[in-house]
C-alpha cells in the first residue's frame, strides 16, 4: 500500500481564503488553474464543450467533493481509466485536489493487467468510462468502488455509481506539497513494473521547467495528440499549458485526417508527440493540404527523433523542432533543445531544463564531457523512491543521483546525446514495453519451451517487439500471437514470433537479448 508523506488538513468550507492560504493552494497541483484568466478558454473539446478557467476550477472543486462523499480518501490511490476527454482532466485534478492519489491507466489494458496495476498501487476507487468493461471487471474482482464519469454538453462532469448520478458532496482536505499526487508504473527489464509515486512538489517543479523551456504564455494553444494517461501528454503538453494560463485542445484521439482541421479551427500554437506521429503528419502533409506555417514550435519526446524527420519537419512546417528527453521517474522532462535564438542541435536532446544532468561510470564516478556512460540526474522533479521496492531503489540511486539506465554523452555546452539504453525496454512509439512481461505471457502456452523477447528496429514505431520461441509441441506463429493478445494489450504483442530449435547462448550458457536480436535481425 502506498504511504503518504504527511497528513492533510485545512478542510475546504467555501469561505474566502487569505493570502497565506492562497500560497498553499498554489503549492498543490490543482492550484495551477489559478494562473489562468477566469474567462479565458482553458479546455476546448472539438465538436464539444469549451470551458473557461473559472468553470474548470468550479468543476474540479465540485467533482472533488463528489468523490470524497463517494468514499475517496486522502492518501489513497484512485485508478482512472478514461480516454482523452474533459472528464479525464477534471477527474485527475479533482482526485489530487481532495488529497487522493491519481493513478491513471491505459484503457487498452486487459482485465488481468488492470488487476495487477490496481492491486499493486492499493487502489480503493476506480473512475471509469462507460465502455471500460475490462477495468470494471478487474475492479469488481478486487472489491474496488467503481464510479463512472461522463460529460454533458456544456462541460459539466457527471459522476455515477450504479447508474445513479452522484449529488452528495463532502468538504475536501488540502494536500501539502510533499504529499503524493500521482502514481504511475514504469516497466522494468528484469522485474515486474515498478511503482513511481510523484509528489505535488515533483509535478509542479516539472511543469515550471517545461513552461520556462518553451516560454509558454496565456496566448499559447496546445493540441493534445498523446494519451493523457502518460506523463508526456499529461505533464508535457496538457498541464504545462494550463499552468501558463493557455488553452488545451483535446481531440478524443489522434487522427491524421482530423489533425489540420482542428489546428486551423483552434489556431493551436504547438503540439508535442513521438516521432511516429510526426512522420505520419509529414507523409500526409501535402495530401491533407497542411499549412506551410502554423506552429510557434513543435516538440518531440519519448523516442529518438531521426535527423531526417527533424529536418523535414522544420522545412515543411517552418517551425523550430525541439527534441526533449523525459521519463516517468523525473515527472517527465529532463532536457530539451531550446527555442531560437538559442542553438538547437539535431541528434541531441539538448541541455538540462531545471535538472542537473551528468554522466556516471559503473563505479559511481562522474566522468568528463565527451565520455560515454550512464546518464544520471538530480532535481526537485525527480521521484524520491520507487514504491515498496528497496532493491530497485538501491540500484537506481547513487550518491544522490538517479541512474536513468540510458547511455549518453555530454558535449562542452552541456547538450546531451543519447547513445543507447542500458535497460532493455522496447520503445514502441513511446510505449515502453518490458520484454520480461511479454515472455511471461508467452511462456503460459503449453507448446512453448523457451522464449526471449527483444527490440527490433521499425520504420514506423522506432522499435517493435519480436520473440524467439523454442517449441516442445506443434504450434505456429499466429497461434502464439493470438494467445499473447488474449493476455496483454495489443501494443505489447510481438510483431514477429521466430520459431527456432535453439537460442544463442554465451560460453557460460546464458541467453542475452542482444545476441538473440542480432541472430534474428540477420535472418529477417
Amino acid at each position: 500500500m502506498l504511504q503518504r508523506v504527511l497528513m492533510y488538513n485545512e478542510p475546504c468550507s467555501g469561505r474566502l481564503v487569505t493570502l497565506g492560504e492562497q500560497r498553499k493552494v498554489r503549492s498543490m497541483l490543482s492550484g495551477i488553474l489559478e494562473n489562468g484568466s477566469p474567462k479565458s478558454s482553458a479546455v476546448v473539446v472539438p465538436n464539444g464543450a469549451t470551458v473557461d478557467y473559472s468553470q474548470l476550477i468550479e468543476e474540479v472543486e465540485r467533482v472533488a467533493g463528489l468523490l470524497s462523499a463517494a468514499g475517496a480518501k486522502p492518501g489513497t490511490p484512485a485508478s482512472i481509466v478514461l480516454g482523452n476527454t474533459l472528464e479525464y482532466l477534471v477527474t485527475f485534478l479533482a482526485v489530487t485536489r481532495m488529497g487522493g492519489i491519481a493513478a491513471p491507466l491505459n484503457p487498452a489494458y486487459t482485465a488481468k493487467e488492470f488487476r495487477f496495476y490496481m492491486e499493486d498501487c492499493g487502489s480503493r476507487l476506480a473512475v471509469l468510462s462507460p465502455d471500460a468493461s475490462a477495468a470494471r471487471k478487474a475492479a469488481g474482482d478486487l472489491g474496488i468502488t467503481v464510479l463512472e464519469a461522463t460529460s454533458a454538453d456544456r462541460g459539466t462532469i457527471i459522476i455515477k455509481q450504479n447508474e445513479t448520478d452522484l449529488t452528495k458532496s463532502r468538504d475536501t482536505t488540502s494536500p501539502t506539497s510533499s504529499d503524493v499526487a500521482l502514481f504511475l508504473h514504469t516497466s522494468g527489464t528484469t522485474s515486474r513494473p515498478k511503482g513511481v509515486p510523484l509528489t505535488h512538489d515533483n509535478l509542479l517543479a516539472s511543469l515550471t521547467n517545461i513552461r520556462d523551456t518553451y516560454q509558454l504564455t496565456p496566448d499559447d494553444v496546445s493540441m493534445i495528440v498523446m494519451p493523457l494517461f502518460h506523463v508526456h501528454g499529461l505533464l508535457g503538453a496538457a498541464l504545462a499549458t494550463l499552468s501558463s494560463g493557455g488553452t488545451v485542445v483535446i481531440p478524443p484521439r489522434f487522427t491524421a485526417s482530423g489533425f489540420w482541421p482542428v489546428q486551423r479551427a483552434t489556431r493551436a500554437t504547438w503540439y508535442s508527440a513521438v516521432p511516429t506521429i510526426h512522420k505520419i503528419l509529414l507523409d500526409r502533409a501535402d495530401d491533407d493540404d497542411a499549412p506551410s506555417k502554423s506552429f510557434r514550435f513543435i516538440r518531440s519526446c519519448s523516442s529518438p527523433l531521426s535527423t531526417a524527420i527533424f529536418t523535414n519537419l522544420e522545412e515543411r512546417f517552418n517551425a523550430p523542432v525541439l527534441e526533449a528527453y523525459g521519463m516517468t521517474e523525473a515527472s517527465h522532462q529532463m532536457s530539451s533543445n531550446p527555442l531560437p535564438p538559442s542553438k538547437r542541435v539535431p541528434g541531441t536532446v539538448g541541455p538540462g531544463t531545471g535538472v542537473q544532468i551528468a554522466i556516471m561510470d559503473e563505479g559511481g564516478i562522474l566522468v568528463n564531457e565527451g565520455v560515454k556512460a550512464e546518464v544520471v540526474i538530480q532535481g526537485p522533479n525527480v521521484m524520491h523512491c520507487y514504491n515498496n521496492n528497496p532493491t530497485a531503489n538501491a540500484e537506481a540511486f547513487t550518491k544522490g543521483w538517479f541512474r536513468t539506465g540510458d547511455q549518453g554523452v555530454l558535449d562542452k555546452n552541456g547538450y546531451l546525446t543519447l547513445t543507447g539504453r542500458l535497460k532493455e525496454l522496447v520503445n514502441r512509439g513511446g510505449e515502453k514495453i518490458s520484454p520480461i512481461e511479454v515472455e511471461d505471457a508467452i511462456m503460459l502456452h503449453p507448446a512453448v519451451s523457451e522464449v526471449v523477447c527483444f527490440a527490433m528496429p521499425d520504420t514506423k514505431y522506432g522499435e517493435v517487439v519480436h520473440a524467439a520461441v523454442v517449441l516442445n509441441d506443434k504450434c505456429d506463429e499466429h497461434t502464439i500471437r493470438v494467445f499473447c493478445g488474449e493476455r496483454l494489450a495489443e501494443f505489447k504483442v510481438p510483431d514477429r514470433v521466430h520459431l527456432t530449435d535453439n537460442l544463442p547462448r554465451t560460453a557460460t550458457g546464458k541467453v542475452q537479448r542482444r545476441h538473440v536480436a542480432a541472430k534474428f535481425s540477420a535472418v529477417g
